[in-house]
């Protein structure tokens, strides 16, 4: 390109323009309202064809991985093999009776296994198992699983102590900081008095 003139930055993805071959075909999406409702009417139709069982299997209650979402729970793929064993269920009849089964997921904590045990125990305890082609009896509640709970906040409040207000934080770390770097030192120094 000649002389210092702008460097051409020309539109030409624009395929619904006109261009030398006439007016391109541009696929459009004036069918979203139809097949969003074909959707909620094939939901419901799956959901009476199932009924009394419900649409979705029963999931556990998971820790959101990395420490930015740590904090947050959320409905995990599937119970743990030793989740189930400790709810006394076994993992094949357990995906029959709606219960999702994930053989992948470890526990790594008491706290999460527990809960995730009672949760088991708690849909045990409503679960009404139907021959084929019975009804449900009448009061039963169809289609819905345990939802997740909702968290409890709890704000702790503390009296501030004079022992509280003299402890010197920083002071404290620095110190210990110190003390850890230099412990290598002290007892290879150590080791050596005791050669001697």
């Amino acid at each position: 390109m000649k002389h210092n003139n702008v460097l051409g930055n020309l539109h030409f993805h624009k395929k619904y323009c006109q261009s030398s071959r006439g007016p391109l075909k541009v696929k459009l999406n004036l069918n979203q309202a139809t097949r969003k409702k074909a959707r909620r009417v094939k939901r419901a139709a799956k959901a009476a064809a199932m009924a009394p069982a419900p649409l979705q299997k029963l999931k556990p209650v998971v820790q959101c991985p990395t420490q930015k979402y740590s904090a947050k729970t959320r409905l995990g793929r599937g119970f743990t093999l030793e989740e189930l064993k400790a709810a006394g269920l076994n993992p094949s009849y357990a995906r029959t009776i709606g219960i999702a089964v994930d053989h992948r997921r470890r526990n790594r904590c008491e706290e999460s296994l527990n809960a995730n045990v009672a949760r088991l125990e708690a849909y045990k305890s409503n679960l009404v198992i139907l021959k084929k082609g019975d009804e449900a009896p009448a009061g039963t509640v169809v289609n819905v699983v345990q939802p997740l709970p909702p968290k409890k906040f709890e704000v702790v409040t503390e009296e501030i102590t004079d022992e509280m207000k003299e402890f010197k934080a920083f002071t404290t770390m620095r110190l210990a900081r110190q003390e850890s770097k230099v412990q290598g030192q002290r007892i290879a120094v150590e080791n050596r008095k005791k050669k001697d």
